[in-house]
């Protein structure tokens, strides 16, 4: 082997070192907000192993000394339980949400000059029929979230929707299309759900979700509950579809997901703010600050009223600010 050649391979491998090592910081940016159930657990030192897939999708960025890109499918739109939240339009929940994300590409550029974008994949339009939220209150939400970004400086936060695909058509059409190009079959659905594991995990939590979502049904309990194990498997259909979506789109990516993701999975969950419960999204629930603290729990808004005070703000409840224990 000549000089120069063994100067090239010692280059090569100090700049895969400093590649691997970058990669590893940012990731541990991540690690302390990792939404994951409670018997989901990893070592220390297993890091690497346990987030290989992370530290792959990071590594196509930073060996190309590209900014990153994260996409997160979230911010859809607010529940239709006015127990939960005050209405259908954003409020501190998601503004300390957008600031956070902001906040975690900051921190990445101190690691990383390249820096970070952030981009929010809104799936509010992919299963508003489903959660029985209307079109036109998908898009108030969604251009509310759009001026917060603006008005907050989080310059670092990009948006894309349903809205960006399939040219002029209805939000009914983009939905059928959708499905027909991206959907795996719902037996296939089934058949994973009744296997166990994390996919029913997630089919009991978007059951139990849109069972509480469903204020005007006029049937029976047990009715509900079929009609709402009918919709979870559209919803997990068309969310699934919308993330083949996205990465054709976006064919280099982070995938950060808001659900609780197992170690070793191909998405990393992340938590926006803190609740006691890990299913729980600023769209599901209110911001709560507590006596004497500067942090935001999120809470039922339902709960939130039982031991504090709404806070507008503008002219709309904004959050809670806690009275009593």
């Amino acid at each position: 082997m000549s000089p120069t050649t063994t100067t090239l391979s010692a280059a090569g491998s100090d700049h895969a070192l400093a590649v691997a090592e970058t990669c590893e910081s940012i990731l541990r940016i991540l690690l302390p907000y990792r939404r994951a159930e409670a018997d989901d657990t990893y070592a220390d030192g297993e890091v690497r192993t346990a987030f290989a897939d992370q530290l792959c999708q990071l590594r196509e960025f930073v060996s190309a000394g590209e900014p990153i890109v994260f996409t997160l499918p979230a911010f859809p739109c607010k529940s239709p339980n006015n127990d939960k939240v005050f209405g259908h339009l954003p409020d501190l929940g998601e503004l300390l949400s957008l600031r956070f994300l902001h906040g975690l590409t900051e921190r990445v550029r101190e690691v990383y000059p390249p820096g970070a974008r952030m981009l929010i994949c809104s799936d509010g339009h992919v299963f508003g029929d489903l959660i029985k939220v209307p079109d036109h209150h998908i898009d108030e939400y969604a251009e509310t979230l759009r001026q917060m970004i603006t008005w907050g400086g989080f310059d670092s936060i990009d948006t894309f929707s349903l809205e960006n695909v399939y040219g002029q058509a209805s939000f009914e059409e983009k939905r059928r299309i959708l499905t027909e190009e991206f959907a795996e079959p719902e037996e296939s659905l089934r058949e994973e759900v009744r296997a166990g594991g994390k996919a029913l995990r997630l089919y009991r939590g978007i059951t139990r979700f849109l069972v509480e979502d469903a204020g005007d049904f006029e049937g029976t309990k047990s009715a509900l509950q079929r009609e709402c194990r009918q919709r979870a498997y559209g919803v997990i259909q068309r969310s699934r579809a919308w993330g083949d979506l996205i990465a054709k789109y976006h064919a280099k990516q982070v995938r950060l997901s808001i659900h609780p993701q197992p170690v070793g999975g191909p998405k990393f969950g992340i938590m926006l703010l803190g609740s006691p419960d890990c299913w729980l999204t600023p769209w599901h629930s209110v911001a709560v600050q507590h006596r004497g603290e500067r942090n935001y729990t999120l809470m039922k808004r339902i709960d939130a009223a039982k031991i504090g005070e709404p806070v507008w703000l503008n002219g709309r409840p904004s959050h809670y600010v806690a009275v009593s224990a």
